[in-house]
């Protein structure tokens, strides 16, 4: 692999990295108008990076087997499952009405964690399908969802909660694209 195909894959894998992250975003936004310390914020940023990490890592193994098992037809897998999770996405960034029932802390923030990374296990098991960089795609959604997650929080206090959705939709939004592009390569 050259050093263009490199970029490009880091590229790719940084955007969907943001794309998923945006979930966490958006949830973010949504609890920091929780009254939150500073280390809370710092502590619940943590925890869904770890999450984001975990959760990706086993969808990349499972995918990697899928792979071996179904060949050429994997990657049609992989883009439905990025098309379907995309969709889903969008779908829940316009539902009203939803509010965080879970408190972030103890083991209500192990349930939010979990909640906000299974996306991200779908993900990994798509790109467990195409082969990706193991190392370079965990990194990089438990890093991104990690900034994500802290941006959310603190934004969150700052502004309402009407950006909360349109977060969401964007990141659904890229992931469409993604699996659309694995579908019908240009």
């Amino acid at each position: 692999m050259g050093i263009t195909e490199l970029i490009g894959e880091i590229v790719t894998l940084s955007i969907m990295a943001i794309a998923l992250g945006m979930d966490a975003f958006s949830l973010g936004l949504g609890m920091g108008m929780v009254h939150l310390r500073l280390r809370q914020v710092f502590y619940i940023g943590i925890i869904i990076g770890i999450f984001h990490l975990i959760m990706p890592l086993l969808g990349i193994g499972l995918g990697r087997i899928i792979s071996a098992h179904f060949n050429g037809f994997a990657s049609y897998i992989g883009g439905a499952l990025l098309l379907i999770l995309g969709i889903q996405m969008i779908i829940s960034s316009f539902k009203s009405g939803q509010q965080t029932l879970v408190a972030p802390m103890g083991f209500g923030l192990i349930i939010f964690a979990i909640t906000v990374s299974l996306d991200s296990f779908s993900l990994g098991l798509s790109l467990g399908i195409f082969g990706a960089r193991t190392a370079v795609a965990i990194f990089l959604f438990g890093f991104f969802s990690m900034i994500l997650t802290w941006a959310g929080l603190l934004l969150g206090k700052k502004v309402q909660s009407w950006l909360g959705s349109y977060g969401e939709a964007l990141g659904g939004s890229i992931l469409l694209a993604f699996g659309l592009k694995l579908l019908w390569p240009f």
